[in-house]
């Protein structure tokens, strides 16, 4: 069984040479790769990450006495986006959060035909037969008084029209879940509120899988007895679910994956209740060498053709030894049999300098004259290929399925992850729980915000909060600056034991608001003056959410005058962390801000 170090390397991804060792970009740097980057060679595999650190205690008073969020008010609150999307035919299902003193009840005006509402859950299920946008006015109401919101119920093509909120498994176990963890997680983010916040999907990550039957369908691992009874049971919750898979024939941890399956995948996804979808590029790497082999080839000697041809293949076999995999589970290709054969009494020190030497070849093939302006084409083709298949076979299922890429910004992602039919797409490599990876992998998405939109959103990778030693100060910038970009919203640490100092980062209502904020607009770095920066993102109700980061080691202040964001006049501010306002500031604004640190503001013209 292949280490977790699998995982770790691939964020490093620097060609297709030696697919889970030979990487495009370390968590530390720029995510922003072009396609010719993404193609460079490098000449041995990426060093193995060192162990995270253990897990401060965020219990300390040091963590408790730096929550800024408020406790919610006793009197009714109807929390959440206001807007949803849902495909016509398909199975609807939304919970609207709540909060306040218990027992709320929850009534709507204008749930259109074929939905029905608990009015004690809040749940919503049903289906809704044809494409339109219904305007629903709910009013949640207890004891102490009742509140009204409206929420865009739209029904169309669309789906994922904010960000998603929720967890994943692997920052937390990596491949060590089951049934019993997932279950709990679910349980957690019940219990401490986070499903009255908005907060919806439980994913579960790799090795959930186990192998397929006599006619190809996945099955579960004896870790997952009942894939249907687990979904069943986060749905009974008023949550989501969500799975894992690859494009290729192995998962990044060595699982089944479903190359060749994709249909027959997307089937059991959606028949188990399933409503997210990561696919993690992994053993495709091998596939897409081959692939790109057989494309360029035509355009070569014979002799240098049939040598791309072998090296390709050669690299796909020596890989999957490399990482303890057994190269039979590649597809059936023409000369696999006997390159197994051929390579199976070497070491894996000898497999190591080989992968190297054939990395060398390969870029030296790709180099050459005759493929100059043709490569990097096919490249950009093969990293759209296994999506764009994906998607397609995700369409035939009647179920609502949010689609993530994980690729890793290869071929610059961001500018093509919507028209290939994705949900969220990665632009970086994984993310580690420090300062250092939390820095670049966020304030290194200013220039994505063009492609962010309704639908489709840039992710730089779950969050660590809760994880590491990290200070309050870059917990609060963590969380501030993924909600400034509209990013997927993943919570990564063992949810059961959160304290209070976690659960309040995912609890403040109008900090998430800026994060689900209808208009889908990704926010971006509008001010910057050494270490400390201003980042800007316009709302829908015409206001701006503006955020003060301070990213040096000491303390700092940060200022910003209203014409560097473009405002005239003077401007009322709210502090969304303190949920307090400050009032009336003339020409610009001026805090204090402690190292590596944040402020979230509202800002809107003096009414």
């Amino acid at each position: 069984m292949p280490p977790p170090i699998i995982r770790a390397l691939l964020p490093l991804l620097a060609s297709m040479l030696i697919p889970w060792s030979a990487i495009a970009q370390s968590p530390s740097a720029s995510p922003a790769a072009s396609p010719a980057a993404a193609a460079s060679p490098t000449a041995a595999p990426a060093p193995r990450r060192p162990p995270p650190p253990p897990p401060a205690d965020y219990s300390l008073p040091l963590y408790t006495n730096a929550i800024r969020t408020p406790p919610a008010p006793d009197t009714p609150r109807i929390n959440g986006p206001r807007i949803y999307g849902a495909r016509p035919g398909h199975p609807f299902f939304y919970h609207l959060p709540t909060t306040g003193h218990r027992p709320i009840t929850v009534t709507a005006a204008g749930l259109p035909d074929g939905l029905t509402l608990d009015a004690t859950t809040g749940n919503i299920n049903g289906t809704v037969a044809e494409a339109g946008d219904h305007p629903v006015t709910f009013t949640a109401s207890n004891s102490l008084g009742k509140k009204s919101a409206t929420i865009d119920f739209a029904i169309g093509p669309n789906i994922c029209l904010t960000p998603p909120l929720g967890w994943n498994s692997w920052n937390a176990f990596h491949t060590n879940i089951s049934d019993d963890k997932i279950r709990a997680a679910a349980d957690a983010m019940a219990a401490t509120g986070l499903i009255d916040h908005g907060w919806t999907y439980i994913n579960m990550d790799d090795r959930w899988e186990g192998q397929r039957d006599a006619s190809g369908v996945i099955q579960s691992s004896p870790k997952f007895p009942d894939m249907k009874a687990l979904t069943d049971y986060i749905h009974g919750k008023g949550l989501k679910v969500g799975i894992y898979s690859s494009p290729g024939p192995l998962t990044c941890a060595g699982a089944v994956a479903t190359y060749g399956h994709e249909d027959q995948d997307a089937a059991t996804y959606a028949g188990w209740g399933m409503d997210y979808l990561k696919y993690d590029w992994c053993s495709y790497a091998s596939i897409s060498e081959i692939n790109l082999a057989s494309q360029y080839g035509s355009l070569l000697t014979p002799d240098k053709a049939a040598q791309a041809k072998s090296l390709a293949l050669e690299n796909a076999v020596l890989t999957m030894r490399r990482y303890g995999h057994d190269p039979a589970s590649l597809p059936n290709l023409d000369g696999l049999s006997d390159m197994i054969t051929s390579t199976a009494s070497l070491t894996r020190q000898q497999i190591g300098a080989r992968l190297r030497e054939i990395n060398n070849n390969l870029n030296q093939i790709k180099n050459s004259p005759e493929l100059s302006g043709t490569f990097p084409a096919l490249q950009l083709a093969e990293y759209k290929a296994p999506y764009a298949m994906m998607r397609a076979s995700l369409d035939k299922v009647d179920r609502d399925i949010v689609f993530s890429f994980c690729q890793y910004g290869m071929g610059n992602v961001w500018e093509w992850g919507a028209q290939t039919g994705g949900n969220t797409w990665r632009t970086t490599g994984d993310i580690g729980p420090t300062w250092k990876s939390i820095e670049s992998h966020g304030f290194g998405q200013n220039g994505h915000e063009p492609f962010a939109a309704p639908g489709h959103w840039n992710d730089p990778d779950m969050l660590e909060i809760g994880n590491g030693n990290l200070t309050p100060d870059e917990n609060f910038t963590h969380m501030t600056l993924w909600c400034m970009l509209s990013a997927p919203l993943l919570i990564g640490c063992d949810m059961p034991k959160m304290s209070k100092f976690i659960v309040s980062l995912f609890t403040n209502d109008e900090v998430l608001a800026v994060s689900q904020d209808s208009l889908g607009l990704q926010g971006r770095r509008a001010h910057q003056d050494g270490q400390t920066e201003v980042w800007i993102k316009p709302l829908s109700d015409h206001s701006m959410a503006v955020a003060f980061f301070n990213r040096g080691d000491t303390a700092a202040d940060v200022s910003v005058n209203w014409s560097d964001l473009k405002l005239t006049g003077p401007q009322t501010l709210r502090d969304l962390w303190r949920q307090k306002d400050i009032g009336v500031q003339p020409t610009g604004y001026t805090i204090n801000i402690a190292p590596h640190g944040a402020e979230l503001f509202r800002v809107q013209p003096k009414s």
